[in-house]
């Protein structure tokens, strides 16, 4: 399940808890992306992991890669907030493959990745 952050109008934000599926990705994270890419012309995007990553379904991946791969020059700033250093090592790597900035966050650091995306910090 997927459920969105209120934050402000520049950024779409989401936490993941139990089970993540494809039917989430198109309810509640795709809508959001596509009204946000209306309003600025860009994604700022934040993602809490509150599950393990196993508990997202392969339908889930698939509709999250291709709304990447839908709006690759899109992406600005992109964070991932989990306890997984193997989560985080991955994100930030993705600034190296694909446009925009990736990181990943630590959750203690919840407050700090929200301003990053929101471009209040560098």
């Amino acid at each position: 399940m997927i459920h969105q952050i209120d934050t402000t109008d520049n950024i779409v934000a989401f936490r993941a808890l139990a089970e993540v599926t494809k039917e989430d990705f198109q309810t509640v994270v795709v809508p959001a992306v596509e009204k946000l890419i209306n309003q600025t012309n860009e994604i700022n995007f934040l993602l809490v992991l509150d599950t393990d990553i196993q508990n997202f379904t392969a339908g889930a991946w698939l509709q999250d890669a291709m709304l990447g791969i839908k709006h690759l020059g899109k992406w600005n700033r992109a964070a991932i907030v989990s306890d997984s250093e193997e989560i985080i090592s991955f994100t930030n790597g993705f600034s190296y493959v694909v446009p925009g900035e990736f990181r990943g966050f630590r959750k203690a650091a919840f407050n700090k990745a929200l301003n990053w995306v929101e471009g209040n910090i560098n």
